[in-house]
């Protein structure tokens, strides 16, 4: 039977790819429902001025509305990849995902990471077919082109009709009714034409057969010819769309309301109750999930949670995940970029809930006084691309850090690191527009001007032959002075074996107590070789050496191994050594063939091609690639797979590097040494 209303709210997120539509079907939710005027042209969704300026969603918008005497809370999502390490969180607390989609069959694929997401994470979910009224071509072609990239199968609710190539309305299959669309209205009901009755009957048959396939009774009611009360209709599509076996398909046009209320009334009966999504978070009791946090100028730290279990009250006792206590200090109603004070979050709600400053996305605040966790690993994200950032003011140092710290505690999806050894902090994201607009808010929330440059490669060197060098340190400035000669043979190693000291010395040439500050001054001499980088992959033998019974110290040992070292490197024959990363890069299949071309022409090894696991249509690819050759490589990848492509690098080996390229790198390690 159709879920009733249990007085609690119920969750939807909009999700789908950039321009389907989904916040101008969430503002369409609002206008319908009176949430919003639309007299007054009020805009709820894309409120942050990133949003405004770039004409799409680069976070979660939030807001709330009441149909029929039942609450709602609507998630917006990104549909960028760039920013959907924000959805990551958010996804698994609603009861419902909407998908939003556009009618042309050769942008189907770009539903497939939405859809597969989604499943990954056991959600119910609906297809809203939207701008209708842009429709061209078959619907047959769109739904074939649509269920290729589902895991569950698509099952047409409704088929529009049409006026030539004009969208006017839809026939509800389940309800066996006809509605016209009425720009600003609700749809009116009409009788089903006879010219269309007869596609309507093949086409309610379908979907029948198509839910028949999970219920037996019903099947054996369609191969006995009865037909099926309407009420076992609806409960095999609400129980089948719950539990993830099918997905119902919609259709209208946001912009002019266009399905919009029918959409809704599907909703209203069909959406499972917030137990459910409790369960697959791990609320157990009363908790509320948190989905994000952010800074909001004035008000503090705000932690964007869904309650589970029992009302939360302003002050509610919170205890996180770790163990630590906290009082809500504040709660608020949030519709867009605007909050309002409330005393009480029903069940199921999304609040605002302030002064829990060490709450972070993806975890339970918990109200039954012991702590809980989310059930289920976090998603993570690798990152795609990185800057190095410095304050354009020294004086802004300070502050930069902050801004940073807390950019990356609202942003899940992005990475800020230290790189010592090229003395570089670097702030990295899913992509170059994801690191862009960090930047941008730096500026615009903090106030901080900084500097950008792209990160320096880990370039290293070692010798080409093996070397015996003789070296001696001898100072005289009165009193006591320094003395120490030693040998050592430097000599080649396979590439990844570092560096090995060992010492062959008799006699006591070099006595034992100073044989370690020999290896400190070597050391010393190979963190920075003769081309400007560190040295690897040699062995240095220490194998003779000579002693003054009063000059000769640890202070002398360590710096005659270090001037030893930087001889041996001078005459040794200097090799370059870049580091080599071994790239997974997932594509889908139609664009594999230009994703291993732009990877050959940035010098990369294609290493293997197969089939991605459980990705109908998409391409798994291994490659070798030059670390130097991946800074914009996502750009490029996107560029060739309509933004869905993504990669995974890690490092695996260093291989030498020769002629051109090794003399720009030569020179360009230069004026960063002195910068240092």
């Amino acid at each position: 039977m159709p879920i009733q209303s249990t007085g609690s709210v119920r969750a939807l997120a909009l999700a789908g790819p950039t321009s389907s539509g989904k916040t101008t079907l969430m503002e369409a939710l609002l206008t319908v429902t009176g949430a919003v005027s639309r007299s007054g042209g009020e805009m709820v969704g894309d409120a942050s001025p990133e949003a405004r300026a770039r004409g799409h969603s680069v976070e979660l918008n939030l807001a709330g509305f009441d149909f029929m005497g039942d609450h709602y809370q609507v998630v917006d999502c990104p549909g960028s990849l760039e920013f959907c390490a924000d959805v990551d969180r958010a996804l698994p607390a609603v009861d419902l995902a909407v998908v939003v989609a556009e009618p042309d069959p050769a942008k189907a694929a770009l539903l497939q990471p939405t859809l597969r997401e989604l499943e990954r994470l056991g959600i119910p979910r609906a297809l809203f077919i939207n701008k209708m009224d842009q429709a061209r071509g078959s619907l047959q072609g769109l739904l074939e082109a649509l269920s290729a990239v589902s895991g569950a199968p698509l099952v047409a609710r409704q088929i529009p009709t049409f006026d030539g190539e004009k969208a006017t309305g839809f026939i509800d299959l389940a309800l066996e009714r006809c509605f016209v669309y009425r720009p600003g209205e609700a749809s009116q009901q009409i009788d089903i034409p006879e010219d269309l009755q007869s596609e309507e009957a093949d086409a309610r048959f379908h979907m029948l057969e198509q839910i028949a396939d999970f219920d037996d009774e019903l099947l054996e009611q369609l191969l006995s010819d009865v037909t099926p009360s309407r009420d076992a209709v609806f409960a095999d599509l609400v129980k089948d769309m719950n539990e993830g076996l099918i997905v119902p398909v919609f259709f209208g046009a946001a912009a002019n309301g266009f399905g919009v209320r029918r959409l809704l009334k599907a909703l209203r009966h069909e959406t499972p109750a917030p137990e459910r999504a409790a369960a697959r978070v791990g609320v157990e009791g009363a908790g509320a999930y948190v989905l994000k946090t952010a800074y909001a100028g004035q008000s503090g730290k705000l932690a964007y949670a869904r309650v589970f279990g029992q009302p939360m009250s302003d002050g509610a006792d919170l205890v996180l995940s770790n163990g630590d206590r906290a009082r809500a200090g504040g709660l608020f109603a949030v519709q867009g970029g605007a909050t309002r004070k409330i005393a009480t979050a029903p069940v199921g709600d999304i609040c605002a809930i302030g002064k829990v400053e060490h709450a972070h996305a993806g975890e339970i605040l918990s109200l039954t006084g012991k702590p809980q966790s989310v059930r289920g690993a976090d998603r993570a994200r690798r990152p795609q691309f990185a800057v190095a950032l410095s304050a354009k003011n020294h004086s802004d140092d300070v502050r930069l850090s902050s801004a940073l710290g807390k950019l990356v505690e609202e942003d899940p999806g992005l990475l800020l690191t230290h790189d010592p050894e090229a003395k570089q902090v670097l702030l990295a994201g899913q992509g170059e527009g994801h690191v862009r607009l960090a930047l941008e808010r730096l500026k615009r929330r903090f106030g901080v001007e900084i500097d950008t440059s792209q990160p320096r490669t880990a370039y290293r060197e070692t010798i080409q032959r093996g070397v015996t060098q003789r070296s001696r340190h001898k100072k005289q400035s009165g009193g006591h002075g320094q003395f120490a000669d030693v040998t050592i043979e430097v000599k080649p190693l396979p590439r990844g074996s570092g560096f090995v000291f060992t010492a062959r010395v008799v006699g006591g040439a070099v006595p034992k107590q100073w044989i370690p500050a020999v290896e400190d001054g070597v050391r010393d001499g190979l963190a920075k070789g003769p081309l400007g980088f560190p040295v690897t992959d040699l062995e240095v033998t220490l194998t003779d050496g000579q002693t003054h019974s009063v000059d000769s110290s640890e202070m002398a040992f360590r710096t005659v191994g270090r001037v030893a070292i930087e001889e041996a490197l001078a005459s040794g024959g200097s090799i370059l050594l870049e580091p080599i990363e071994k790239l997974v890069v997932y594509s889908p299949s139609p664009a594999a063939s230009n994703v291993t071309s732009a990877l050959t022409a940035r010098r990369g090894q294609i290493l293997g091609l197969s089939p991605r696991e459980d990705w109908r249509g998409w391409e798994r690819i291994e490659a070798y690639l030059p670390q130097s050759e991946r800074q914009d490589l996502i750009a490029e990848i996107r560029g060739l797979t309509q933004g869905l492509g993504a990669f995974e690098a890690d490092f695996d080996h260093m291989a030498e590097l020769h002629g051109r390229l090794a003399e720009l790198a030569a020179q360009a390690s230069k004026p960063a040494a002195a910068a240092h």
